[in-house]
Formats: structure tokens, C-alpha cells, sequence
């Protein structure tokens, strides 16, 4: 128990020091780019007196040091700042866009991994042969699709042609209360995506793992054994394939938020990853920093979940 505390532990203070590291390079990144927010809050013409007022209201007068230091300063008072663009804290105007993200990545999630669970396991049963082929053409067919690609095809499609589904936001302005089943209607074509977007990967990497847990000494004694193949793949092969499919997705994490923010934007779906756009568009700086600190947290809670559920799967695995 004291090893598994132990390497927790020191996984959370790697945890904390790449944390650090990404907010550095990100502050950073965002106060040498071109531009200022100034110019975005008060447009083009806007005189030298007003835009030096706005500087010293804004704190970006301060030398960047400065600027840095007093930002942590505020994190440590759970602060993260006010949003140049619309005057709101940062942390309340993270948190009521972040919901729908959350929403829409566990659906999407969770349908992926139901996919690709099966997929990857008909691949892998079938992958020298013609069924495994198929599938693998099909996967890295998906794989090689961007998704702003499939996103729009699916407004095409699924939106302007047949109109079985809205082509954006999340909210249907026709009606008075938004209901769960119109959010769903919303939430599809995203999920969709993200899907098409997820799938190749997680499907590819168990795929391969059930090939090779099936080569293994134990399924031929299990075999010998009279053990039937549906019960060797269910009682063994599945659970053991598992393993570096969670390890995957657990590192897979910041990708797919990655292409999240490119789904959020075509779809015009109310998100972090739409809010991380607009935000970058108007040189926002703390919603940027922000969204990446939230980002990063997520990232690592879900490699932390990924080795915890690792080490449940395979007790051995644990926190050596």
C-alpha cells in the first residue's frame, strides 16, 4: 500500500512540474506573439492615449516578469484572472463552457471505445486474413480523414441534404426551454466526428494487442485445456488486450481535445475548444492560459486514471 501511495505521489509531482512548464511556455508563446489585445478590444484607430490607458488597466505595462509572477501569485488565490474580451472571470466563464466539452467527450468516449472494442477485436481475430484486412483499411482510411473533413461532410449530408440534424450551436432557438433531447440532436454530428477522429487509433492498438495476446502460451493451454474460443477471448484474451488500449487512450487525451477544438469551431459548438479559438483570435491572454491549465489537469487526471485502472486490470502493473 505504501508503494502504491509512494508512486502516486511521485507521479502527481512530475504532474505538477510539467504543469508548470506548460503554463510558462504558453505564457510565454502568447505575450511574444503579434498584436496585443488592446488593438482587439479597442480597434485600429484607437488613439495613443487611450491604448497606454487600457495598457496600465490591463497590467500589460508591467515588464513580462512582472506580468508572470503576478499571475501565479493570483492562481495561488484562486484567481485566474478577468477575460479581456467580455469582462467576466476567467474561472466562472471557463467552468460554463467546459460543461458541454465534458458532455460531449464522454459520449464521445465512451461510444469509441465501444467501437473500437469491437472492431479491434474482429481485426484482431481476423488479422492475417481478409476480414482483418478490410478492417484495416478501413481504420487508417478514418485515420488518414482530418476532421474538419468528416465534420463538414456530415453537415452536408446528414444537415443540408436529408436535415435530420442541426448544423451548429447547441441550443434550438425555436424553442422557449432547451430540452435534453434537442441538446442530443445538437450534440450528434460533434460526436460523430470525434468518433470517426478516435476510433482508427484506440481500434489499431487493441487490434494489435488481441493478435498478439492470442500467439501467447496461455491460449494454447487453454485450448488444449477444451476451453472454447469465445470463452479464451471473453475470460483472457480481452482483459489482458485491454491494458495498452487504456494506456493509449489515457496518453491519447490531449490529442483528442486537440481535435476537438477543430470540431467545436466548424460545428460552432458552444465548448473549450471553441472558446480556446475565439480566445486566441482576440489575443485573450488569461482565457488562453487559462483553458491550458484546465487542459493540462484534465491530461493528467487521465493518466492517472489510465495507470490506476491499468493496475486494476493487471495487479502486477501497479506502482512498482
Amino acid at each position: 500500500m505504501t508503494r502504491i501511495v509512494w508512486g502516486i505521489g511521485r507521479k502527481l509531482g512530475s504532474a505538477a512540474l510539467s504543469l508548470a512548464i506548460l503554463i510558462t511556455l504558453t505564457f510565454v508563446l502568447v505575450h511574444i506573439a503579434p498584436g496585443s489585445p488592446v488593438y482587439q478590444i479597442l480597434g485600429p484607430k484607437a488613439s495613443p492615449a487611450s491604448i497606454r490607458e487600457l495598457n496600465h488597466a490591463l497590467g500589460l505595462d508591467l515588464p513580462f516578469w512582472q506580468q508572470y509572477f503576478r499571475w501565479w501569485i493570483d492562481l495561488a488565490h484562486g484567481q485566474l484572472g478577468t477575460s479581456y474580451a467580455v469582462e467576466r472571470p476567467v474561472g466562472s466563464l471557463i467552468v460554463s463552457y467546459e460543461l458541454n466539452t465534458l458532455s460531449l467527450q464522454v459520449v464521445s468516449l465512451v461510444g469509441s471505445l465501444l467501437i473500437a472494442l469491437a472492431l479491434g477485436l474482429a481485426h484482431g481475430v481476423y488479422y492475417d486474413r481478409t476480414p482483418g484486412r478490410v478492417i484495416g483499411g478501413l481504420e487508417l482510411a478514418l485515420y488518414a480523414m482530418p476532421s474538419f473533413f468528416s465534420g463538414t461532410l456530415l453537415i452536408l449530408f446528414f444537415s443540408m441534404q436529408l436535415g435530420w440534424f442541426p448544423a451548429g450551436g447547441l441550443e434550438n432557438l425555436r424553442l422557449a426551454h432547451q430540452t435534453v433531447a434537442s441538446n442530443a440532436l445538437h450534440m450528434a454530428l460533434p460526436a460523430v466526428t470525434i468518433v470517426l477522429l478516435t476510433v482508427p487509433v484506440l481500434s489499431r492498438y487493441f487490434a494489435q494487442s488481441v493478435h498478439e495476446e492470442l500467439g501467447r502460451d496461455y491460449v494454447r493451454s487453454a485450448a488444449a485445456r477444451g476451453a472454447s474460443p469465445s470463452r479464451i477471448l471473453v475470460h483472457h484474451v480481452i482483459r489482458n488486450a485491454m491494458r495498452p488500449l487504456v494506456t493509449v487512450l489515457g496518453l491519447s487525451l490531449p490529442s483528442i481535445f486537440a481535435g476537438g477544438v477543430v470540431v467545436e469551431t466548424v460545428f460552432s459548438y458552444p465548448g473549450l475548444g471553441w472558446l480556446l479559438w475565439r480566445s486566441a483570435l482576440a489575443q485573450d491572454y488569461p482565457v488562453l492560459i487559462g483553458i491550458v491549465l484546465v487542459i493540462g489537469i484534465l491530461t493528467v487526471l487521465g493518466n492517472l486514471l489510465a495507470d490506476i485502472a491499468n493496475t486494476l486490470l493487471d495487479p502486477r502493473t501497479g506502482y512498482a
